[in-house]
C-alpha cells in the first residue's frame, strides 16, 4: 500500500501520516477492484451472503512429517 498511495515519503507528523493511511485503506476498500473476490471491492465482497468463489491457488506445501517408528 506504501508505493499504490504514495504513503512511503516522510510525512512530518503522526496525526497527517494516521489521516493518509486511514484513507489508503477506506480507498483500497472501497474503489480498488479485486481479481480474488470476483472483481468486487472488499467492502462489496463482505457485503456477499454466501461463500465467494476461490479464484487464487494455494502454493503453501506443509513440510513432510515422518512417520513414527
Amino acid at each position: 500500500m506504501k508505493e499504490k498511495f504514495d504513503l512511503d515519503d516522510a510525512l512530518p507528523g503522526f496525526a497527517q501520516a494516521a489521516a493518509l493511511v486511514a484513507r489508503a485503506v477506506r480507498a483500497y476498500n472501497e474503489l480498488c477492484l479485486h481479481g480474488s473476490c470476483d472483481f468486487l471491492t472488499s467492502s462489496q465482497a463482505h457485503a456477499q451472503v454466501g461463500p465467494l468463489m476461490r479464484r487464487w491457488k494455494n502454493y503453501y506445501q506443509p513440510a513432510a512429517i515422518p512417520a513414527p517408528s
